[in-house]
């Protein structure tokens, strides 16, 4: 795919800070379960969690083909970091950039920008995943403070975040479109609670965990758009955070097929590589041909979106072929590299199980069926 020159150095920036700082530490970050905490603050200091966030709040104020260049080039070494990254620039800064006050931006886009400050998403519930209308976590005005009770559960960089934006319902007899809000509420506020991280099978090196409210009192400005307007605001911040799940998908794909065409170019069965035998030839091409037509779907999307076009059922296409199409492709490098690819000394391995969670996270491939069907019936 033919990128700008500018598209290009973002490329190359990505590609030399993974070679040098994520890929060395991708397998023990996996195995530990650990956090690449010092991988993020340098990630901030490149200007990498505030893609979106305008100059003027210390941001890179790129474009959305180059977020998703980054998540690409970071996915293919190491899908936790990928996920901490776009779970920060985009579900969690993106709302606060698009619908925030000018002073909600100027108090936490810098520090976002920096990465002194992770943010948090937090929409899905235990009882309101799909069905994310089904919010039980209430908000109630008190005198010139809103008070939170509630929880969340299945939130990427939980333990880490300095800031939280969630959503809650204000007023249970108006529905879903407008009685559900949006809130920032910071770290330290009473009340408020990291609970129990999640072992998961994949994306072992991202946090998960879920968020507990009790009581938790934080100021009336604090609401994030128009009271009323925060279901409808998330739905908006998912279509394009399908962009970032379709990106980091095509990274996984694109890193365990890499590693898959050179291990049957230098494995040897029968005296020849494995690579001169049908049955490979055969999975590497359609690797090859699904992604490039998941990378046509992901960019078209990005493009899109830059350019004030609809795009929404197009990131949902991008979504759910790209994550598939992961998959797809990381299964049949496992089985490439045969008994080798079961094992965990090889990436292989883990591009499998973390590819997996692309096809339930931000809306799960059965979800992206319904918002694309939607679009084909209207």
């Amino acid at each position: 795919m033919d990128f700008s020159e500018n598209h290009q150095i973002v490329r190359d920036t990505a590609r030399r800070f993974v070679q040098e700082q994520v890929e060395p530490i991708a397998h023990e970050i996996d195995e530990k379960g650990q956090f690449p905490a010092d991988n993020m603050a340098a990630l901030g200091e490149i200007g990498f969690l505030g893609v979106f966030i305008p100059e003027q709040y210390g941001g890179s104020g790129l474009d959305t083909v180059s977020y998703a260049i980054i998540i690409e080039e970071i996915a293919k070494a190491c899908g936790s970091t990928a996920l901490g990254v776009a779970a920060h620039n985009s579900l969690g800064v993106g709302p606060i950039n698009q619908f925030g006050t000018e002073e909600q931006r100027k108090k936490f886009l810098p520090e976002a920008a920096a990465g002194r400050m992770l943010v948090s998403y937090g929409l899905t519930e235990p009882g309101a995943g799909s069905d994310s209308g089904g919010t039980k976590t209430t908000a109630v005005l008190d005198g010139n403070e809103w008070v939170i009770n509630g929880s969340k559960s299945w939130i990427t960089n939980a333990s880490y975040a300095g800031l939280y934006v969630l959503t809650a319902v204000t007023d249970p007899t108006r529905g879903t479109s407008e009685g559900i809000s949006a809130f920032l509420v910071e770290r330290d506020t009473p009340g408020f609670s990291v609970g129990k991280k999640e072992d998961k099978l994949g994306m072992r090196a991202s946090d998960t965990a879920q968020l507990l409210m009790e009581d938790v009192r934080i100021p009336k400005e604090n609401v994030l758009g128009q009271v009323g307007a925060g279901f409808k605001n998330f739905m908006k911040t998912l279509d394009a955070g399908r962009i970032s799940i379709g990106s980091l998908s095509l990274g996984l794909a694109k890193g365990a097929h890499e590693f898959a065409l050179k291990y049957s170019k230098e494995r040897e069965a029968f005296g020849k590589p494995i690579s001169g035998f049908q049955a490979i030839q055969w999975m590497l091409a359609d690797a090859a041909t699904e992604i490039e037509a998941a990378e046509l779907l992901v960019y078209q999307s990005a493009r899109l979106k830059d350019e004030g076009k609809p795009f929404g059922h197009k990131s949902a296409m991008a979504k759910l072929f790209a994550s598939e199409m992961a998959m797809r492709v990381t299964n049949n490098a496992i089985q490439i590299l045969g008994g080798y690819g079961y094992c965990r000394d090889y990436p292989v391995e883990r591009a499998y199980r973390d590819a997996k969670l692309c096809t339930i996270g931000e809306g799960t491939s059965e979800v992206q069926r319904i918002v694309i069907s939607r679009h084909v019936l209207s």
